[in-house]
């Protein structure tokens, strides 16, 4: 039998699939997330439970899609009875440790880890004051044009270029606490404590703002090429209304270029940061038998089709790198097409320690088709997009949205409009034509609708959504009034971020 691994899970943030070395991407330069993928298996068709963080994040610690944990924005909590991975591969006798980011709200900042080290960006209350990010407040995502503002294009394209974002600050911090974890780990070995560990190093890049250190912007400068994706043909009146809530319709070129560079140097920042984890690991002898697994929450849209950060079901949104290496057990640079999610990392992580699955989880075993690409597999999977009105970034409505991934069909549901969105990826793999109202895919259409609609009732969420809302605006003014301390969260000083 297999010695129980250690894992090593290292989770980023907004990371595109597509600006990837090993995904393809001609410039991109992330040699460490390479080296994962040249061991193991990159999953050419991962998703994310939701196209936003904390959704997504959370759902992928509980195995529940969001409707099913009551978690659907930014201001939901997870319920600390969920049980979570780190709660089952706790259970079966792993250390469980957790270096940066979660993004969870809410009392609860451990939801079944035992060692937290330097926390998050964000504070854990509803109304508690955000952290300081100095001339960069506001970029941190959507964003309308300020009120008096005469442009009407986003400050986060607007704000971008070479300096210094805070989050940088904090993910450099998470680096050396993973590094020096796995240093205590390797003394602790060699004192003949051999104990599995589960250490999940959670960065915040490359979230925007988008903002690089000078050096790896100045590495993209001139070489990052224009938006290449249009907009679509038969555009969904939702996406429309989207672009124009968020300052998107037509951005200056240069802000454009400048945004579009400093990620690509966010990306070069985060890969050296993974690298040194991975140099860590090496060094401590721990490399050997550690299943090691790459990914990212959701992805960035970057100006394709004119649209920015996520939000939306196209794959530069949705989709998301996921690769996994174990040394001698799954297959060595093989690439897998199905198509698999997000929540099913957590079933993989605790399959592979043989730990207790999670009761009500939805993941499935990685491991079958990491190790054998004809192994059964159904290749099929949801991700869901629901707001509420309770932040000013989500619009002034509310959306209830689901998309239905099931083979060479891409399904959206979005409710109170009179048709979703559909494609065929096999025939239109960029998602240049919407045919969700074609005559000719009336049937297809119908099938996939009832399978994206069993057991998600839109009606029955807007209500709770809705209701939500009160309850979170008490929440928020308790949280001004009281000013409650966040646990395990990561200080940033004013100064941390800064345009040249």
């Amino acid at each position: 039998m297999t010695k129980r691994p250690n894992i090593l899970l290292i989770l980023s943030d907004q990371h595109s699939r597509k600006i990837t070395g090993c995904y393809g991407d001609p410039i991109a330069e992330t040699p460490n997330i390479d080296r994962i993928a040249d061991r193991g298996v990159a999953f050419d068709a991962a998703y994310c439970p939701s196209p936003i963080c904390t959704p997504s994040r959370m759902s992928m610690l509980s195995g529940r899609w969001p409707h099913e944990q009551e978690c659907w924005t930014l201001e939901d909590q997870l319920a600390s009875d969920i049980p979570t991975y780190a709660h089952s591969l706790g259970a079966a006798g792993y250390r469980t440790i957790l270096c940066g980011r979660m993004h969870a709200i809410g009392p609860d900042q451990l939801h079944g880890f035992t060692e937290r080290y330097v926390g998050d960006c964000s504070p854990n209350w509803l109304g508690a004051p955000r952290q300081d990010l100095g001339p960069l407040t506001g970029t941190q995502g959507p964003s309308a044009p300020m009120p008096g503002d005469s442009d009407p294009s986003s400050i986060s394209i607007r704000r971008s270029g070479a300096g210094q974002s805070g989050y940088e600050v904090v993910d450099d911090a998470t680096t050396e606490a993973a590094c020096k974890r796995l240093i205590h780990l390797s003394e602790s070995k060699a004192d003949g404590d051999d104990t599995p560990f589960l250490l999940s190093v959670g960065f915040v890049l490359p979230h925007c703002p988008f903002v690089a250190q000078p050096a790896d912007y100045e590495a993209f400068q001139g070489r990052v090429s224009r938006a290449t994706l249009p907009r679509g043909a038969n555009e969904h009146p939702w996406i429309s209304e989207w672009r124009r809530h968020t300052g998107t319709e037509a951005p200056d070129p240069a802000d454009i270029a400048r945004a579009r560079t400093a990620y690509y140097g966010l990306v070069r920042a985060l890969d050296a940061k993974i690298g040194r984890v991975l140099d860590a690991l090496e060094v401590a002898g721990l490399a050997d038998n550690t299943l090691i697994i790459y990914t990212s929450d959701h992805g960035e849209q970057l100006g394709d089709r004119d649209l920015w950060w996520k939000n939306t079901f196209f794959e530069e949104s949705v989709a998301v790198p996921l690769i996994l290496s174990w040394p001698g057990q799954v297959r060595s640079g093989a690439r897998s097409p199905h198509v698999v999610n997000l929540v099913d990392v957590g079933a993989t992580m605790i399959a592979a320690a043989g730990a207790q699955r999670l009761p009500r989880g939805r993941g499935r075993n990685l491991l079958s088709i990491a190790i054998d690409e004809k192994a059964p597999w159904v290749d099929e999977t949801f991700s869901e997009y629901v707001t509420d009105t309770s932040s000013a970034w989500t619009g002034p409505v509310a959306t209830q949205q689901r998309m239905l991934r099931s083979g060479r069909w891409k399904l959206v549901h979005i409710h109170g409009y009179h048709r979703p969105q559909l494609f065929d990826l096999d025939a239109d793999p960029q998602e240049l034509h919407d045919i969700g109202n074609d005559p000719a895919y009336a049937e297809v259409r119908a099938w996939l609708t009832d399978r994206v609609l069993a057991g998600w009732d839109p009606n029955e969420i807007a209500g709770e959504v809705a209701a939500r809302c009160e309850e979170k605006a008490l929440l928020r003014d308790w949280g001004r009034r009281v000013e409650p301390v966040s646990q395990h969260q990561f200080t940033i000083a004013a100064g941390d971020s800064w345009l040249v």
